[in-house]
């Protein structure tokens, strides 16, 4: 299932995408959602778990060949597809070629820092260049969205906690990132992390750590890779995390990206981000995530 947010009414509502459109959650529950409790929300969607999924499920297959509940995914507005993360975890270095390309050496345990939430943005916003930065760089990465809460988990059950996955542009300021040992002052800036288009459940996905992943730059492929190349895989990575703190529904975690940024190429060859540039983060199986660079 391809969850999605879109504006209305001064507010984010909950989509639900298909091959005949976008589901009008709100409307399709005003008129066929008798004696259901049908999530209004994504954050309600997540917390309901299988059974709020299937709600839904059941709800567009009631819906299906009603005209007025379904919408055009072009002419809507999105949001960010996770819209109130409790918690925005990120993990550094964590694809093997990635970290031989910068010359960093192969982290023993995973490398962890944090966002915030004025970080997200949507897939389709235009994302403002800081003026304090001259050398914002792109990051197409996956993130993992909790959906039960999570505390000592093993790896063998730590992916039975996740609900779903979605794409990320982890963008990164290196001159803001490398002024201190810190990095958080390069990772958050504002609208740093679009995500989306949509959250798809991990019933959909499948292996994590089996998926292609690419960034796009101006119609310009510069990463393109596999999750199969991450150092801590998905299942380690909740477990670890969850061994420090507790992980809550609607988390996300951003799991690392892969080569080709331009941090990684010579000094002499590196041209960051421009405001005109358009960035797009493909990861199989959960779309395509665009967004514009413009300056502040």
């Amino acid at each position: 299932m391809k969850l999605l947010t879109f504006h209305r009414e001064g507010r984010l509502a909950l989509g639900m995408r298909t091959e005949q459109g976008v589901l009008d959650v709100t409307a399709a529950a005003a008129t066929r959602g008798e004696g259901r409790q049908v999530p209004m929300t994504i954050g309600a969607a997540i917390e309901g778990g299988d059974e709020a999924r299937r709600t839904l499920e059941a709800l567009a297959a009631q819906a299906d060949g009603d005209a007025e509940l379904w919408l055009d995914e072009d002419a809507l507005q999105l949001g960010p597809c996770v819209t109130a993360p409790g918690k925005i975890i990120c993990v550094g270095l964590n694809y093997r070629k990635h970290a031989e390309e910068t010359n960093a050496a192969i982290p023993a345990y995973p490398i962890l820092f944090n966002k915030f939430n004025n970080t997200l943005a949507a897939h389709g916003e235009d994302i403002p260049l800081p003026r304090v930065s001259s050398e914002v760089d792109y990051e197409a990465e996956l993130v993992v969205v909790i959906g039960r809460t999570a505390k000592n988990v093993g790896r063998e059950q730590a992916l039975d906690h996740v609900y779903g996955y979605c794409c990320v542009n982890d963008l990164s300021a290196r001159d803001l990132q490398m002024r201190t040992p810190q990095w958080l002052l390069g990772k958050t800036c504002d609208k740093f992390s679009p995500l989306g288009p949509y959250l798809v459940t991990a019933d959909e996905v499948g292996d994590p750590n089996a998926l292609a992943i690419s960034a796009v730059v101006n119609g310009e492929t510069r990463q393109s890779s596999s999750t199969s190349d991450m150092i801590f895989r998905c299942d380690e990575i909740v477990s670890y995390i969850s061994r420090h703190m507790t992980l809550s529904p609607g988390d996300i975690i951003l799991t690392g990206t892969p080569e080709g940024v331009v941090l990684g190429l010579p000094p002499e060859r590196r041209v960051y981000l421009q405001p005109g540039d358009v960035v797009e983060i493909a990861i199989e199986k959960l779309g395509t995530l665009r967004n514009r660079m413009t300056a502040e």
